[in-house]
């Protein structure tokens, strides 16, 4: 500590230290309090001085001297002075060193005059006293001193209780008794009191005792005795009251002693007015904290015990149950503890509205424990009733009730009244906190609480308030959900079934978001009943009390269960359900009793229910999927149909439902679409099924009282409340349009994204689940959303496929109702401007109308596709096609009687029904009959419609098919972009894809050709058909048989198909320039070669059919087998490709039993249908004639499948061939049909990939030879038409694209195999022959057109083989190319047009300029086909091999070949020149063709080049192409008179070679040569093929 007084003032002190020394007391004397530091400086200055004094640094006269100087500075420096003598006698008593204490004794003996004697007694040591000569004997002073300080702290006075009078006890208690109401005061009385005191000489804490116990006794006095009190106390000294108040609860502190209410009343008023401080009264009282806690405590694990005892299942025997109840006895004897004294005092404070005091007491003790006890909790309700009055009466009070006004506490310290719901914060909010779940202890006052809050949360809500107030809003909002989380919702648990307040507290809470209401839902389910004992016995009781009524619930008592569950729910809602839901999950046949039961619920239960169903949904606990993760999980299945049930039942919120729905999708997760599947299909009556019979599916395409009626399995009624309620919760929350988009994109996410790791099987549910629920739900849209609602909220084509990438079947599905609402309104308008009723302004005003709705659809289409896609098809087309329904384009009449008859029926059993109340009878009948009106108004109204849209259909169609590039191509457009994608979005958009193709066909539509469409949808289903998931399966199948349905009619009479093909310009079978559509009955397929062809149809869905069973794939057995049930109606038809299916179906039965059930299941279930349907089968030369030539033409037909894009090419231009020219001369139809060959082969080439699905061409082109042999020759005809059936299935194995080659199909294709290879090589070297002779025959004859017509025969004949899948746009093509290969464009054109050899040259060749238009897009064509299919090449090769040698008719031939001989100078001059232009032109095509074919062919390219005329498409070659045909060339000559023919061909040969001149010899030359390489280098190729064939194999 630093110095005060320098050393140099001590060296010094006489000269200036003494000087020093007074200025620093003068100046630290100044200020005169005791806690500066000035004080503590003075302190050690005089400390400082003394001690120099002490060492002897100064004498000790000069310090007594400045000390008298000083001691005039303060009046306490003698005190200082005494206490530094203090410290200095205690630290030189201590010291060994004598002089230093005599040189202290002598500085105090010269101070003593300046401090008195009893200040050193009090300080100094009785020692030093007695050597400073103060007392005489240091022990007397002690002994002395001990004596006083006993008497004074130790004895207690003793009154002598005989000197005070009984009589002054008397008269005080009289002088308190006395009627106060008069001018007595307080002040009067205590004068008289102290008078008696003195008179009497009375205890004063008597005294006090009395007026206490007084004032007990007279309550009512408080403005009295707390004055007189107050004055009393102080006489007294401050603790008195405390102390006696204190001896007065101790008194009663016993066992048995029970303290009155009125002490703790006076102890609660005196606290009150702050006599008395709580802290000193708390001690008094018992039980202590420690105490309380504990027994808080108890009461919680005795509570957790209960619970147990509850949920344990104990089969307990009679005595251990007999031994608990004595327990339980013995429990109840036990005597109750001594009463709480700090609850009565907490009771009299809360009573008498001393909130402050009242709260620190229940601050001591544990959460609720005080409110715990009801008597307490009634007190503090009671206070809070106080305190909300004026502003309750204000704004609480309903219209129409009186109420009980409450009087406001006398008491003006109690808390101030709220009159705003500002003031709730200040002290009410806090009491209702304290009280928590106790609340239920006061019905009305819970009541009145939460009509407050409905009357804040209507404030709260109406705008308008300034920024500062909302602030405070949102802060009382907040109080508000708080107060309802800790306070109402828990007093609710602890109510006995009030069903009243539970709607009372809807009416708050359904002011609230639901997002809020679900958290406070959360909380009171998971949270609040953890939070006290009492809740927590609740909890335990109310699960046993749902299992008891659960165990008991059926169907037949749903009315006495339900009104069980109902008052269970009022109080504890959340228990009950969670327990229920349990149930459900497990027992999915409660669903139905349960829903029944849950009538007796109030709004608040709903709305809790919807949240315990949303909780119990998201679980993350739970597993979705089975345990063989191939099938969703039945707990989730049992709860989505039952949340259908309950919400279409029961008014409940939807929003959050739909939200959670929507915020899975966003997720990713797909499994809770499950959800909103089935609440659309119980609330709105929709529901999404594959199993719907033609007769609903019929019904489904009439107007909505049709749909109603006839659409759907269960009878739909009364759904226009629940469907309102869903549409109103999707747009109120804006939810329509987002979930229908998040299902769209999550179709795809299913698969990319979902299904990453899941099985196929789940993967392919999830996705038609996926896919219903959006069609279902865009069904539900459309059909209840206004106009206006639906096209406000969903955008145009464009936006919903470029930036919501909405798939474009999804979206057009989206927008189709908004067209048909746009469209008819648009209508509407018009019809009211004028007014002209005939039928042909309406149509016109139909069309103005669709025109202008749809032109800015047609715009916006365009940018959905490359422009390339533009060229085949308009997109007037495209939007035409999704814009349209079944509903426009036919009217169910027969369904629209079926239901009229219905009606009828029930009409007339109404009539019979004799127990019928009359006026039941005539409402029923009413309702018929206004039903039967509305139907027949609607068919009325739908008739006039779907005239409108044909007619709209008439005028459009010259515009729709472009074909730009070729008809094929235009129809690969079409089924790629339209029908496809459309045909498996649902079971009426299957059904529309076939009545619009059909449609289009009736339309006579330009450039469209129906031969083409219907081919390509039947030679290969493989790939579509194992792309398909279940649903879609089930879609394709009923638009196959749609497809199959119109066939067949055209199959099954001459008359039919007349009338609907004959003349129509989808039959014509040659391929003409764009445009040009008429045509002779020549060009027109006639009615015998269509029925071969639907026969090569039945074949290849054989064949088909077959490959998918062999595959052993899940997928392909499963989706092959849906389609054929689909189709059974119309195939099969022919016996043998019924009974080859048979035994394949048989095949699967035998393995799947015990392997995969479901498919097991499925064929046999087929497996009987196809039995059943045996007897209606016919054989195949009933089905179609087989004469040979016929049979060729079939042969090729049916082999044609698999290249579905090149076969219709071949088959035009081979029924072109057969109408025009006569089949007289085998050699004739050999040129025919190698012309057409090339012509095919190289359309083939252009447009090859999109058709052939069978991948190896080894096993195509077995096939196809057995077959041209057994159609050849007669009894091998049908020996292999024996083998063909069971042959082709192994063979369709090995065609599998990825050579997923079975061992089994491989052993199978083995024994077929070898045979086969052995014919093909004969086969081909005798072809070679035949081409030499003909060459030798030619140059001999010297006439060019028979060369170039072998040359062409025998080319086109090997590239037809080598080149099977081109055959697409090709047709076009080759003809340009064949030129180029040098005198071989004449065959081409000849084949093309007509198979007559020479004399038709000249009009091929016309044919052939006509189609040049055509050819300059195909090479393009060609490689952007072949991108897209590469296996299909070889089929559809053989395939056209086999039209090309077709049945003509011999007349016919004979008539043209005379003609041909007039004209064949002509020809042969033009087809000079011709042959320069095409060879040209053929190399300049070449060179764009070979750029396009794929390596892998290129090989081959360089042997064939210059020498085949399609060496461009040789990839696509199969080996034992050639072989085939020759061997067919070998038949046919075998068949017909050879003869015959060669002498015709030379003549006609002799005519040509004069009139062309010595130029044509040397060309021919050249040719022969040419041809000759061509054909080594063919023979080659065939060998390389073998080869690879075998490696195939």
């Amino acid at each position: 500590m630093a110095t005060v007084l320098p050393a140099e003032w001590i060296k010094n002190w006489e000269k200036g230290g003494r000087n020093e020394f007074l200025q620093l007391c003068r100046a630290l004397s100044e200020d005169k309090s005791h806690d500066s530091l000035s004080f503590r400086d003075i302190q050690q200055a005089l400390y400082e001085l003394s001690s120099h004094v002490i060492r002897g640094s100064i004498k000790h006269d000069q310090a007594s001297g400045v000390l008298a100087d000083i001691i005039e500075f303060r009046e306490d420096m003698p005190s200082i002075l005494a206490d530094a003598f203090c410290i200095l006698d205690i630290e030189t008593s201590c010291l060994e060193e004598k002089t230093k204490r005599d040189n202290f004794t002598q500085l105090v003996l010269s101070c003593l005059y300046l401090v008195s004697d009893t200040v050193l007694k009090e300080r100094l040591d009785p020692e030093t006293l007695e050597s400073l000569g103060l007392i005489k004997q240091s022990q007397q002073f002690n002994q002395k001193s001990v004596k006083i300080k006993t008497k004074l702290f130790y004895k207690q006075q003793k009154f002598n209780l005989l000197r005070e009078e009984n009589e002054g006890y008397a008269k005080l208690i009289a002088e308190l008794g006395q009627d106060l109401s008069g001018n007595i005061t307080s002040d009067l009385i205590l004068e008289n009191i102290k008078s008696l005191i003195g008179c009497f000489n009375l205890d004063p804490n008597r005294v006090l005792d009395i007026i206490l116990e007084v004032y007990e006794c007279r309550p009512e006095y408080d403005d009295f005795f707390v004055p007189l009190i107050e004055s009393y106390m102080y006489m007294c000294e401050p603790q008195t009251l405390c102390h006696i108040l204190g001896f007065k609860f101790k008194f009663y502190q016993d066992p048995s002693g029970e303290t009155p209410s009125s002490l703790y009343r006076v102890a609660a008023v005196l606290l009150q007015h702050n006599l008395i401080d709580l802290e000193d009264l708390y001690v008094h009282l018992l039980p202590g904290d420690n105490a309380i806690i504990e027994e808080h405590k108890r009461e919680i694990v005795e509570a957790k015990q209960i619970v147990r005892k509850l949920t344990m299942v104990v089969l307990s025997s009679e005595k251990t149950e007999e031994k608990e109840k004595e327990k339980e006895k013995e429990e109840e004897k036990t005597e109750k503890p001594p009463d709480n004294q700090k609850l009565g005092l907490l009771e009299a404070l809360l009573k008498i509205g001393d909130w402050q005091h009242a709260q620190s007491i229940m601050d001591q003790m544990p959460l609720f424990y005080a409110t715990s006890h009801k008597s307490i909790a009634i007190a503090l309700c009671q206070l809070v009733h106080v305190t909300i009055e004026p502003l309750y009466r204000r704004v609480g009070v309903p219209k129409g009730a009186k109420g009980s006004p409450i009087s406001p506490l006398p008491n003006k310290r109690a808390p101030k009244q709220a009159d705003s719901f500002e003031d709730l914060r200040k002290e009410v909010f806090n009491m209702l906190c304290y009280l928590g779940p106790h609340l239920s202890h006061d019905p009305i006052l819970f009541a009145k609480v939460v009509r407050i809050g409905k009357a804040f949360m209507k404030e709260f809500q109406s705008d308008g308030s300034k920024q500062e107030e909302k602030e405070k809003m949102e802060i009382l909002f907040s109080c508000v959900l708080s107060i309802t989380d800790q306070v109402l919702l828990p007093s609710l648990s602890l109510m006995d079934c009030n069903a009243c307040m539970s709607e009372e507290l809807w009416g708050m809470f359904k002011t609230f978001p639901y997002q809020y209401r679900y958290r406070l839902y959360g909380q009171w389910k998971n949270e609040t009943y953890n939070s006290h004992p009492l809740l927590v016995k609740v909890k335990a009781q109310t699960i046993d009390r749902a299992k008891y009524i659960m165990k008991r619930l059926t169907k037949e008592n749903v009315k006495p269960s339900g009104r069980q569950i109902g008052k269970l729910s009022h109080a504890n809602p959340t228990i009950l359900f969670d327990y229920i839901l349990s149930q459900i999950q497990k027992y999915d046949n409660l669903i139905t009793p349960v829903v029944d039961s849950l009538k007796y619920l109030t709004s608040l239960n709903y709305d809790v229910l919807a949240f315990c169903i949303i909780e119990a949904l998201a679980n993350p606990e739970k597993e979705r999927m089975k345990h063989d993760d191939t099938t969703i999980s039945s707990w989730l299945q049992s709860l989505a149909s039952f949340c259908g049930a309950v919400f279409r039942k029961y008014p409940i919120e939807l929003a959050g439902l739909l939200q959670y729905v929507a915020n899975q999708l966003k997720a990713g997760k797909s499994f809770d679409l499950l959800i909103l599947k089935e609440v659309v299909q119980k609330m709105a009556g929709i529901e999404i099924t594959e199993e719907m019979t033609m007769e609903q599916l019929e019904a489904m395409t009439g107007g909505e009282q049709l749909k109603a009626e006839g659409g759907y399995f269960g009878q739909i009624r009364n759904t226009k409340k629940s469907s309102q309620r869903l549409k109103d919760a999707l747009l109120d929350h804006d939810l329509a349009l987002p979930l229908c988009l998040l299902m769209a994109q999550q179709r795809n996410g299913v698969i990319f994204q979902e299904g990453g790791e899941k099985h196929l099987k789940l993967v392919g549910k999830l996705y038609d689940q996926c896919h219903d629920t959006l069609v279902q739900f865009g069904g539900f849209l459309a059909s209840n959303l206004s106009t206006e609602d639906y096209i406000k909220r969903v955008p145009s084509i464009d936006v919903l496929c470029n930036e919501f990438h909405t798939p474009h079947d999804a979206a057009f599905f989206l927008s189709r109702p908004m067209y048909a609402h746009q469209i008819s309104s648009k209508y509407d308008e018009l019809k009211k401007a004028e007014k002209g009723n005939k039928q042909q302004h309406k149509v016109h005003k139909y069309i103005t109308a669709c025109e202008l709705v749809m032109a800015p659809v047609h715009e916006a289409v365009i940018s959905l596709h490359p422009p390339k896609v533009w060229d085949d098809i308009s997109p007037q087309f495209y939007a035409t096609f999704w814009s349209l329904t079944m509903y426009d384009l036919a009217v169910p009449h027969s369904s629209y009687d079926r239901e009229v008859n219905k009606l009828k029926v029930q009409m007339k059993a109404i009539d019979d029904n004799q127990e019928m109340p009359p006026n039941k009878k005539k409402k029923e009948k009413e309702r018929c009959t206004a039903l039967q009106d509305k139907l027949l108004e609607e068919e009325k109204k739908q008739l006039e419609h779907v005239q409108r849209v044909l007619q709209r259909l008439k005028l459009e169609k010259d515009n729709w098919l472009l074909a730009k590039s070729t008809k094929n191509e235009t129809i690969t457009k079409f089924l790629q972009l339209c029908i496809f994608p459309r045909c498996i979005f649902s079971a009426i958009d299957a059904v529309y894809c076939a009545h619009f193709v059909e449609l289009v066909h009736q339309q006579k539509t330009p450039n469209f050709s129906t031969l083409l469409c219907y081919d390509r949808v039947f030679s290969d289903i493989i790939y579509t058909v194992a792309s398909c998931t279940e649903n879609e399966a089930s879609r394709y199948g009923r638009f196959l048989c749609c497809m199959l349905e119109t066939v067949t009619r055209w199959h099954s009479d001459r008359v039919i198909y007349e009338k609907e093909c004959g003349n129509y310009p989808g039959f014509l079978t040659i391929l003409r320039a764009t445009g040009f559509d008429g045509g002779n009955k020549a060009d027109q397929l006639d009615y015998e070669n269509f029925r071969h062809v639907v026969h090569k149809w039945h074949y290849k869905l054989t064949k088909a059919s077959v490959h998918c069973l062999e595959t052993g794939e899940y997928t392909h057995i499963r989706n092959i087998l849906i389609v054929l049930t689909k189709i059974l109606p119309w195939y099969p038809k022919v016996l043998n490709l019924g009974q080859a299916l048979e035994r394949r179906v048989h095949k699967i039965c035998q393995e799947e039993k015990e392997k995969r059930p479901d498919l097991y299941a499925l064929a046999m279930g087929y497996s009987g249908q196809l039995k059943s349907r045996k007897p209606f089968m016919i054989p195949e030369n009933e089905f179609h004639h087989k004469d040979p030539p016929a049979r060729n033409a079939v042969a090729a037909t049916v082999q044609n499948g698999p290249g579905g894009a090149g076969m219709p090419t071949s088959l035009t231009i081979n029924t072109a061939k057969l109408e025009e020219s006569a089949a007289e001369e085998t050699d004739k139809l050999k040129e025919k049909s190698q012309g057409t060959v090339k012509v095919i082969n190289k359309t083939v080439n252009a447009a090859p990939k999109v058709t052939t699905s069978n991948g190896n061409s080894a096993s195509n082109s077995k096939i196809i030879k057995e077959k041209d042999e057994k159609e050849k020759s007669g009894k091998e005809k049908e020996k292999e038409k024996k083998e063909k059936i069971p042959a082709t299935t192994p063979e369709t194995k090995a065609l599998g694209k990825d050579g997923k080659d079975k061992p089994k199909e491989e052993r199978a294709n083995k024994d077929d195999k070898p045979r086969e290879i052995k014919e093909k090589t004969p086969k081909s070297d005798k072809e070679k022959e035949k081409a030499k002779k003909e060459e030798k025959a030619s140059k001999e004859e010297k006439s060019k057109a028979i060369v170039t017509t072998t040359e062409a025969k025998s080319v086109a004949e090997k590239e037809r083989e080598k080149e099977p899948s081109r055959e697409k746009d090709v047709a076009k093509d080759m003809k340009s190319k064949e030129n180029t290969k040098g005198g071989e464009k004449i065959p081409v054109a000849g084949s093309l047009k007509s198979p007559v050899p020479r004399s038709e040259a000249s009009e091929c060749e016309r044919e052939q300029k006509r189609r040049k238009v055509d050819i300059h897009s195909s090479p393009s064509h060609s490689s952007t086909v072949k991108d897209n299919l590469n296996e299909l090449k070889d089929s559809s090769t053989k395939h056209y091999i086999n039209h090309t040698t077709p049945t003509l008719s011999k007349s016919k031939e004979r008539e043209v070949d005379k003609k041909d001989l007039d004209k064949s100078r002509e020809r042969s001059r033009e087809r000079e020149k011709k042959e320069e232009k095409d060879r040209k032109d053929r190399k300049r095509d070449h060179s764009n063709s070979d750029r396009e074919v794929p390596q892998d062919s290129t090989k081959r390219r360089k042997e064939e080049n210059g020498t085949t005329g399609s060496s461009k498409h040789s990839k696509s070659e199969s080996p034992s192409d050639s072989p085939r045909s020759n061997e067919k060339e070998r038949e046919k000559s075998k068949s017909k008179s050879s003869g015959k023919e060669k002498g015709d061909s030379i003549k006609a040969e002799k005519m040509e070679k004069s009139s062309s001149g010595s130029k044509k010899e040397s060309r021919h030359d050249k040719e022969k040569e040419k041809k000759e390489k061509r054909d080594s280098t063919g023979g080659k190729e065939e060998k390389k093929h073998h080869k690879s064939s075998d490696k195939h194999r």
